[in-house]
């Protein structure tokens, strides 16, 4: 599976975690049964019967649960005049894991992250979304200061 459909696991997961409340296992689950997108041919399912998600998509919906205040301060930060509320789901999760990967993952370059959120607002959001989502991860992009992987 290639890493931008497994990004793009990760960023439905975390629009669901945001939209139901649900586990990410049990969205795992209920993605295997109605086709799953974020199955892995080598991961299969567990020993468990669940649909298991590959390393990295896990890794990335994880690390966004764990820093959800930290990315949605930055994203309120920078998207003057909105409430991160008033962001719709599906570009709210596209953005915290696009600025998870910036912050938290150096094997990921900044501009992979920027380009696979933007293409991602591209497909499935409307046709603003593309601009502002590369709005905000560009005026982060702006305050990173040299080494510090954490905006100023």
């Amino acid at each position: 599976m290639r890493r931008t459909d497994q990004r793009r696991a990760a960023i439905f997961i975390s629009y669901q975690r945001d939209v139901t409340g649900a586990s990410i296992d049990e969205l795992a689950q209920r993605s295997a049964l109605g086709g799953g997108f974020v199955a892995s041919p080598e991961n299969g399912t567990g020993a468990s019967g669940r649909l298991e998600l590959t390393v990295f998509t896990r890794e990335l919906a994880e690390g966004v649960e764990l820093e959800r205040a930290e990315l949605d301060r930055i994203i309120a930060e920078h998207a003057v005049g909105w409430d991160v509320e008033r962001i719709a789901p599906l570009e709210r999760a596209i953005l915290r894991v696009a600025l998870y990967e910036i912050i938290h993952r150096p094997d990921v370059p900044d501009e992979v992250a920027i380009d696979e959120a933007v293409e991602t607002a591209k497909l499935y959001c409307g046709s603003d979304a593309p601009a502002f989502v590369n709005g905000i991860l560009g005026g982060v992009m702006n305050g990173l200061s040299g080494g510090d992987r954490r905006p100023a």
